[in-house]
């Protein structure tokens, strides 16, 4: 099996370019659900997945400038060796699709598509004064590190989710920064969280280096469509998709045919758009001559 992973890969990237979510949210349950993964491996080749994808889009930032450096060195003291305790614990659980680790990840989604939900409606503050911390803010920010860095290192769940949405909380930054250090961050974190699990052999390295195959092409991808997809109805879509997984991952009853429904009619909102995206640049085109 191979160019499924890279399908699954270009699937996620582009998903990731055109709304900003965490490619983990996305990937995990797709290995679990789609691909029958161990519910740790899937979250150990995710983790590292996801640290070869963000950083790519780290330097980016970077050199665009919408990086809060200090800030996400200050998360980074407290997510750093609290991933590795999750990593710990993760590798503690039994195997199988139908584990504990499994529903722990389940309950993870739950929390993360409930985040991204929140995130849609929040918004950082429009102007780009600097913004220098005190003491306050470097301890807010290690407990903020701490807290989601052990979720991530334990369910890969949440470094693009819970520590955006905390940031937005509780940051006087504008959205384009919050993103930039966001990823930023998470790039740094990933790469401790994933030797953890390379160490404790929870990664499958075929599948990162196929899913890597699609998922870089398709964020590139992703930054270059024409189309006009509307940001906040994908966004509640994915949210709902992503509650839906967690649902599934924690056996709740009828869980696979609520998820099933859910994920056709994402897609399909999502096809109508681009259907209607392609036939909108005549009209466009028209209206730039008139």
């Amino acid at each position: 099996m191979t160019w499924q992973f890279s399908l699954a890969g270009l699937f996620v990237g582009i998903l990731v370019g055109m709304t900003g979510m965490g490619g983990g949210s996305l990937m995990t349950p797709i290995l679990i659900l789609v691909f029958g993964f161990d519910a740790k491996v899937a979250v150990g080749t995710d983790i590292l997945h996801g640290a070869v994808f963000k950083s790519f889009g780290a330097v980016r930032h970077r050199m665009l400038g919408t990086v809060h450096a200090r800030l996400a060195l200050w998360m980074l003291l407290g997510s750093a060796p609290l991933s590795l305790v999750g990593v710990q614990i993760a590798s503690g659980f039994g195997d199988g699709t139908d584990s504990a680790m499994g529903r722990v990840v389940g309950g993870a989604l739950i929390l993360g598509g409930l985040g991204f939900l929140a995130k849609t409606f929040i918004s950082g503050r429009a102007d780009d004064a600097p913004f220098l911390l005190r003491p306050r803010d470097r301890a807010i920010a290690v407990l903020i590190g701490a807290v989601c860095g052990f979720v991530v290192g334990l369910t890969s769940v949440g470094s693009g989710t819970f520590f955006g949405l905390a940031m937005l909380l509780v940051y006087p930054l504008t959205a384009q920064k919050i993103v930039g250090t966001d990823i930023f961050h998470a790039a740094a974190l990933l790469w401790v969280a994933s030797f953890g699990h390379l160490v404790r052999g929870n990664v499958n390295l075929h599948a990162t280096a196929w899913l890597l195959i699609g998922s870089i092409p398709g964020i590139l991808l992703a930054s270059k469509l024409p189309l006009h997809i509307p940001d906040r109805p994908l966004r509640l879509g994915l949210a709902a998709v992503l509650g839906l997984s967690g649902l599934k991952l924690v056996n709740f009853p009828e869980a696979t045919y609520v998820l099933g429904v859910g994920v056709v009619l994402t897609l399909s909102a999502l096809g109508w758009w681009a259907f209607a995206a392609m036939r909108a640049p005549r009209a466009v085109t028209a209206r730039v001559y008139d």
